[in-house]
């Protein structure tokens, strides 16, 4: 199974900024699309950020305009950039490859996600 670690999350104001960070040890990382989910509490996962092979990107409208996603395949890392963060995007972010397979209902391992809380 393949493990991400992601981090970057915390504690921020309304309006503010955060950067998080998804890595793998995973050699095939180059060769797959990767996405950044979220999940609130008592809500269920959705996708918000997906980026290709390529490095096309493709947003959630809730977040579109604000969160962008890139990534660096010689670190193996995705980031999602977000500004102009709102208290509705209090969630624990996670990572994984395969994100819109992943949306129609494939099984995925999750790694711990990261926590991101916005105070209003």
């Amino acid at each position: 199974q393949v493990r991400f670690v992601e981090s970057g999350g915390g504690l921020v104001q309304a309006g503010g900024s955060l950067r998080l960070s998804c890595t793998t040890s995973e050699d095939t990382f180059s060769i797959n699309p990767i996405g950044w989910f979220r999940q609130a509490p008592g809500k269920q996962r959705e996708l918000v950020a997906a980026i290709s092979v390529g490095g096309s990107p493709n947003y959630a409208d809730s977040v579109k305009g604000r969160f962008t996603i890139s990534r660096d395949n010689a670190k193996n890392t995705v980031y999602l950039q977000m500004n102009s963060l709102k208290p509705d995007d209090t969630a624990v972010y996670y990572c994984n490859r395969d994100p819109f397979t992943i949306e129609r209902g494939a099984f995925a391992y999750w790694g711990q996600g990261t926590q991101v809380t916005v105070s209003s």
